[in-house]
């Protein structure tokens, strides 16, 4: 039986022999065509060589560039660090005298604004002036003829160090200012805010690299006025100001006040800072030239009083004035300043006693002004005690015989600052009494010849004197002529005695043993420049005395009297002391009166027979 082979079947065990492979056919099985697909081709695996080797010298070269480029930071850091070092150095070397006095550039202060001067004594101010810090000259990194390049590169580098951090700000502690001569004798205390000082390298030669600055300050004036005018007068004496400047702490900071940038990490602080100023004093025009050995202008000379004027305001004395004073600063100085107080005090005479307060006056607002700064003054009298009469009324006498009187003038602001100066008399000295003449003038013979009639004057006070007063009283001297009293004769001082020697043509002297009760009303008959009254007060029975050697004089104008038609004129010249209330003084006790005397006089009377001389035949008989 033929049995046929079936393919699909195995026919015995497995070939064990190395023939050859068959290759796969539709009959192999598509998990052994999966599992073939895992086998790289030997193109791939080169390929993946090549890339892993591109990969390594990559890293090779990055590893180069970076071991490379951190050498060159490293290097250019080390360089910066040396270079900031000996930019270090340099500055470490610096003391702060050489910054203020090298580098730093103050000009002004071009405007000084006075904000208030307190109880204290203490002026705020707030001063605008132009400032700059030459840093480069301080660091040494200006450019200079004959540089190398070398050195050129290193203060390149400085300059442009410089100009980054463009600024810093500058925190003092209280500043003590002391004389140079005299440095235990503090003058002046200063608060200073903060200041933001601009740096600048290689700047220009002229001023146009500085910069403006506004800054407030405090003034705390020493006490010591002695000290003060001792100052004063030595500077003027050696023709400059010289002072020292002490400053404890000064803390220096990059940047300006309140950033938060690196500029603030340049941050140092100074102690114990200290520097001179030498400042030149200018001539000043109307003075003699400072540093000649001059002593110091005294106050008159560097005040004027150009006017004043004082009125009567029901319960008080309206005082205004205007003065001008000498401006010392430079031309490009302004300053503005608020009111002013000040005590106007008279001094007793006798200096044991202390001055007495007689006005409060106060400036307007103002600003400084050249040649001169004109002042606007303002104020009241104020209330005076009884016994302060007396040289209240010695005051006027002396200010209306021209004769000088010292004040002294106060600053409430400023403890202890008093001026003893003169306060100026008219000139020519004004004349108060006018029109002096005696009305219906009687005399009576007998051992003492005794004159009766009224006195009559106007009293017309000087320009800018508009008050209010009421004359009580009078207490003439008079000195009597035949005829006219002559242009020659001048006024006779006060005094209890006569004139040594007798002026020419006088032969009588009338003066009463007390004061003579007197009226008077206001005259507005006449436009005056200053107040006028119409004053009355009568003599009864005063004795009218011959004056030694002249009875000649007294007989022949007793003739003229008895034998001319007319009578005869007789002249009158003399002083009188006159007491008065002013309206609105302040003045407790007296009545509130003041006595003005040595008042000179001049004048005329027509003394004529009828009802001249009473009982005509007696006093003939004394002929």
């Amino acid at each position: 039986m033929n049995t046929s082979v079936n393919p699909a079947s195995p026919q015995g065990p497995p070939d064990k022999g190395k023939g050859r492979a068959q290759g796969p056919t539709e009959r192999t099985p598509l998990l052994l065509e999966q599992s073939s697909s895992n086998i790289l081709p030997l193109d791939d695996h080169a390929a993946a060589i090549s890339r892993e080797q591109s990969h390594h010298q990559l890293r090779t070269r990055l590893t180069i560039v970076f071991l490379i480029s951190l050498s060159f930071c490293i290097v250019f850091v080390v360089f910066l660090a040396l270079l900031a070092w000996s930019y270090a150095a340099r500055v470490s070397q610096l003391s702060p005298d050489d910054v203020v006095r090298d580098g730093l550039v103050l000009q002004g202060p071009d405007h000084v604004d006075v904000l208030n001067i307190t109880s204290s004594g203490e002026i705020w101010l707030v001063v605008d002036a132009r400032l700059g810090m030459d840093a480069g000259g301080i660091v040494g990194v200006n450019s200079e003829p004959g540089d190398t390049v070398v050195s050129d590169l290193w203060k390149a580098f400085g300059r442009w160090g410089i100009t980054k951090l463009d600024r810093v700000t500058v925190a003092l502690s209280t500043i003590e200012i002391t004389s140079r001569s005299h440095p235990s004798a503090v003058l002046a205390s200063v608060v200073a805010s903060p200041m933001v000082v601009p740096l600048t390298a290689n700047p220009p030669a002229d001023s146009s690299w500085l910069t403006p600055i506004s800054n407030m300050i405090v003034i705390r004036p020493s006490n010591d006025t002695f000290t003060w005018i001792k100052f004063l007068r030595e500077s003027w004496s050696h023709g400059s100001i010289d002072v020292q400047v002490k400053v404890m702490q000064a803390d220096v900071r990059g940047g300006k006040e309140g950033a938060r940038d690196w500029r603030n990490w340049l941050h140092q602080k100074l102690v114990d800072v200290r520097t001179s100023i030498h400042f030149q004093i200018p001539s000043i025009p109307g003075l003699p030239p400072p540093g000649h050995k001059d002593p110091f202008p005294s106050i008159q000379d560097l005040v004027t009083l150009k006017s004043f004027y004082v009125s009567s305001n029901f319960n008080h004395l309206d005082i205004r004035a205007s003065a001008t004073a000498i401006n010392p600063t430079p031309p490009n100085f302004n300053m503005t300043s608020p009111s002013l107080p000040f005590i106007v005090s008279l001094p007793y005479p006798n200096s044991s006693h202390a001055s007495i307060p007689v006005a409060a006056v106060s400036t307007a607002p103002f600003a400084l002004t050249h040649p001169n700064i004109t002042l606007d003054i303002s104020g009241t009298a104020l209330p005076l005690a009884s016994d302060t009469a007396p040289v209240l009324s010695s005051f006027l006498s002396r200010y209306l015989s021209k004769q000088p009187n010292s004040i002294i003038i106060s600053c409430p602001l400023i403890a202890n600052l008093t001026v003893q100066t003169i306060f100026p008399s008219p000139d020519p000295p004004p004349r108060i009494l006018h029109d002096v003449t005696i009305r219906d003038m009687k005399v009576k013979p007998g051992t003492t010849f005794l004159a009766s009639g009224t006195i009559f004057a106007r009293i017309i006070m000087p320009a800018g004197i508009d008050v209010d007063l009421v004359v009580s009283r009078v207490l003439p001297d008079v000195l009597v002529f035949d005829g006219e009293v002559p242009d020659t004769v001048q006024f006779p001082p006060p005094q209890p005695s006569l004139p040594d020697p007798l002026p020419e043509g006088a032969f009588g002297h009338i003066r009463p043993e007390d004061w003579l009760k007197a009226h008077s009303a206001r005259d507005t008959s006449e436009k005056n420049e200053g107040a006028a009254y119409a004053v009355t007060a009568k003599i009864v029975d005063v004795p009218l005395q011959v004056l030694p050697g002249r009875q000649k004089e007294f007989s022949n104008f007793v003739s003229k009297v008895v034998f001319g038609s007319e009578g005869a004129i007789a002249g009158i010249l003399g002083t009188a002391a006159v007491a008065a209330r002013v309206r609105g003084l302040p003045l407790s006790g007296h009545d509130g009166e003041m006595e003005l005397a040595g008042l000179p006089f001049r004048g005329s009377v027509r003394v004529g027979k009828k009802g001249t001389f009473a009982h005509f035949e007696a006093f003939a008989a004394h002929l």
